[in-house]
């Protein structure tokens, strides 16, 4: 972790299951400090208490600021002496943005700009905002905030120089036992003898565990540029597969699987790398890098300058990706740590 020593690392967002992935893989490093700023006392009281039980000898290195990235004066307050920030905050429940859109454009959209803006001024060296594959051809409130908080990185990456300031952006589909996801769900109507409740079990997803995600955002903070957004080549399934493997796990009944019908906004699949985007993106292995088009306003000499050529991919989504059976799915559910604790209390 030598690109982190005794660096300063605010995470916005950090009570989420992101902040508690990044705590877990850092703390221990030579890391300086991790600044966690979020708008839940609760939530970071919990945290604080967790880790100081668990990794009492480094949790001096977490510090804990109150404040919300829609109010520009809080995340200042934050800002002084940080070396790096992970953009995290959100607001990522498809249905409740459905219903509160402008409380989504407040977090997802503004929240971000805010937090852009303070660190341009505060000279932060490096900037990766987490976006979502639902702001890939989005149709709802939530994937719609997302794919303007991406033009908001693009944009603001256009006004400062990469060496001062390096802004970069990840897109990831659904991490796997993250926070209000659908598998701890399953896993409670399990154990309470009830059916488990899917949308349609045709819909396919990407899935990712939380190191995964981590992944993703170290490879963004060390390679990429200014101004990109950086996907990663992610497996999917569909929802009556990831079911399945969920109940042979857990000892639930794939006869009482109960379809419910798809909620407020959904898709039955999602997208990572939209066809234009696939136009220009670059493919790194096991990773693609979708640079900003930083062309400027005056068009007109586009129309004899132009790229006439573009990449044979036309389409990145969750039924043209690799498509996991349920044996490959229990595998991945199993190099979680969650779902192994959640065995073993089955078990006692």
């Amino acid at each position: 972790m030598t690109l982190f020593k005794d660096k300063t690392l605010l995470i916005t967002g950090g009570t989420g299951s992101f902040g508690n992935a990044v705590l877990n893989r850092f703390l221990k490093t030579d890391i300086g400090e991790i600044r966690i700023f979020s708008r839940d006392e609760k939530k970071q009281d919990d945290m604080r208490h967790e880790f100081q039980v668990k990794m009492p000898e480094v949790a001096d290195k977490i510090k804990f600021y109150i404040g919300d990235v829609r109010d520009l004066a809080s995340v200042k307050n934050a800002m002084h002496g940080v070396d790096y920030i992970f953009h995290a905050a959100a607001l990522k429940q498809v249905p409740s943005c459905e219903f509160f859109p402008i409380e989504a454009v407040k977090t997802n959209v503004f929240g971000t700009d805010n937090v852009l803006t303070a660190a341009i001024e505060a000279g932060v060296k490096n900037v990766v905002c987490l976006s979502t594959d639902k702001a890939a051809y989005p149709v709802n409130a939530m994937g719609t905030s997302k794919a303007m908080m991406e033009k908001v990185v693009v944009a603001k990456a256009r006004t400062v120089a990469p060496e001062k300031t390096k802004i970069c952006c990840t897109r990831y589909g659904n991490v796997m036992c993250s926070r209000g996801s659908v598998i701890p769900l399953w896993i409670d109507q399990i154990k309470a003898g009830s059916p488990i409740t899917i949308t349609d079990p045709k819909m396919t997803r990407f899935i990712m565990s939380l190191d995964e995600a981590v992944d993703l955002v170290l490879y963004a903070f060390k390679n990429g540029v200014s101004g990109d957004i950086l996907v990663q080549k992610a497996p999917a399934c569909t929802l009556e597969v990831l079911a399945t493997a969920v109940c042979e796990l857990f000892g639930g009944r794939k006869d009482d699987i109960r379809v419910i019908g798809i909620r407020h906004g959904e898709k039955m699949y999602e997208a990572l790398l939209t066809n234009e985007e696939c136009a220009h993106a670059l493919d790194l292995g096991d990773f693609y890098r979708v640079p900003a088009d930083n062309r400027g306003l005056n068009y007109d000499k586009y129309f004899t300058n132009g790229n006439p050529d573009r990449d044979v991919l036309t389409e990145f989504n969750s039924n043209n990706t690799k498509l996991l059976s349920v044996e490959e799915v229990k595998e991945k559910l199993l190099s979680l740590a969650y779902i192994r604790e959640e065995l073993k209390k089955m078990e006692e």
